[in-house]
């Protein structure tokens, strides 16, 4: 079994899913650390330089090229939902929780939305990029978990192993 945590950058993707990785004894895969790496350019610089289709094109490649994978916790970038092909891969090799967190606690952890690589951001506020997103986090996701601003991260993830323990 794989978990997938999908939801919008400060949701605390990251620091649930290393935690989450920790506690269960799985590996811990974050999608844009595989990208920058590839690229060897942060998220912004590869918006940047390629824009933001070729982005996007190599989110996909890099989710799907995770191939056969057990025990993992993945954590893609928040765009990753624009990508059926990625989504799909996803769907079949994990359950997907999304992290639904607020706009308000989306806006206290990201602080460099200038430079945070942000797909979507350019023209918009991130208030549309929230309203876009949302329906599509929904639709793919098995488990939502409300993100409480009081709860811990070790509240968070005990909350999803439950989640995954109760059907």
């Amino acid at each position: 079994m794989n978990i997938t945590l999908i939801g919008m950058p400060g949701a605390g993707k990251s620091s649930i899913g290393k935690e989450l990785a920790s506690r269960l004894q799985f590996d811990f895969l974050d999608a844009d650390n595989i990208i920058e790496k590839s690229a060897k350019l942060k998220l912004q610089g590869i918006i940047d330089k390629y824009g933001e289709e070729t982005f996007l094109e190599m989110e996909q490649k890099a989710v799907i090229g995770l191939g056969k994978i057990d025990c993992c916790v993945i954590c893609p970038g928040g765009s990753v939902v624009y990508s059926q092909e990625a989504m799909s891969f996803l769907k079949e090799n994990s359950v997907i929780i999304f992290l639904d967190a607020d706009l308000e606690r989306v806006k206290e952890h990201i602080s460099n939305l200038s430079t945070r690589g942000i797909i979507g951001l350019k023209g918009k506020a991130l208030e549309d990029v929230y309203q876009q997103r949302r329906p599509l986090y929904e639709k793919y996701a098995d488990v939502t978990l409300k993100l409480s601003q009081n709860s811990t991260i070790i509240e968070h993830v005990e909350c999803i192993i439950k989640s995954l323990r109760c059907p």
